[in-house]
């Protein structure tokens, strides 16, 4: 098993799933605990709609995915701060994308591998300049995450206060969203919009569920994003399985049993109070 590390394409593989497994990790901790985790998958559908678009007007599929994505994290920081009514727009829009993207695959005079290669995934295929690529963004991200992250994490527990202390929340949002539209923009090359809920999402719902200060919350969903998606590429060579299940299916048999454990471990304290 192992010797087949020594091939380049699956050493592009690891490298490219780790660097989306650790931004996605990152930004998936803030999603949560900000009440976007419905913005963050819309987004990536959103931006399969993109994609889409892009291959019907000939252009890489990458350039109508980030648009798209920009676009509309723009537009969902400016619906507000109350969580059913933005989701609710938001859901709204994501319908209104999709559509699109099937309108666009349905006009396109062929088969539009461009855009399903952005719904499924080419982890496995991803080239050595295609890995530059996604660290180059992913050095972008985490610095933008580095300079607006502290005053996020403020203003993301406890907004009335940021605000009462001239803390630019809305800014804050705005940015953040445009840093998550990045994020998506490069993590649905390798991963697919199928998968990359799972790698925003999982890992730090798992590690809130065990930890409770931000850093060490962060630390252990970047950890468990990795190993997720190192298992992942592992049991897919060597079963030809899709990567995106094994992945998927990690996350999810790891965040059950915590999950449920963490539910009786408070009613148990609660009963004992």
């Amino acid at each position: 098993m192992f010797a087949l590390l020594s091939f380049p394409f699956i050493q592009n593989a690891f490298l490219a799933g780790s660097l989306v497994a650790i931004v996605a990790a990152f930004m998936g901790y803030f999603l949560i605990i900000r009440g976007l985790t419905f913005a963050g998958h819309a987004l990536a559908n959103i931006g399969f709609a993109g994609a889409a678009g892009a291959v019907l007007v000939g252009i890489p599929p990458v350039y109508g995915l980030f648009a798209f994505t920009l676009a509309s994290s723009l537009v969902i920081s400016l619906l507000g701060k109350e969580i059913r009514q933005r989701d609710i727009a938001v859901g709204v829009i994501m319908t209104m994308a999709l559509g699109l993207g099937v309108l666009f695959l349905a006009l396109y005079p062929g088969f539009a591998e461009g855009a399903y290669s952005i719904l499924f995934g080419t982890i496995l295929g991803v080239s050595r300049s295609d890995v530059l690529v996604t660290g180059l963004f992913a050095l972008v991200i985490v610095a933008g995450m580095a300079v607006i992250g502290r005053p996020l994490l403020f203003s993301s527990f406890d907004p009335e206060l940021a605000e009462a202390r001239a803390v630019p929340v809305k800014l804050l949002g705005a940015l953040f969203l445009a840093l998550t539209a990045l994020t998506v923009s490069i993590a649905v090359q390798v991963v697919g919009v199928l998968l990359i809920f799972a790698l925003l999402i999982g890992p730090p719902a798992t590690a809130i569920r065990l930890v409770k200060q931000p850093a060490l919350a962060i630390g252990l969903a970047i950890l468990l994003g990795l190993v997720y998606v190192w298992v992942g590429i592992l049991l897919a060579i060597n079963t030809n399985w899709p990567v995106s299940f094994f992945i998927s299916a990690v996350s999810f048999c790891v965040y059950l049993p915590v999950r449920l454990s963490s539910a009786r471990f408070k009613s148990g304290v609660r009963q004992n109070a």
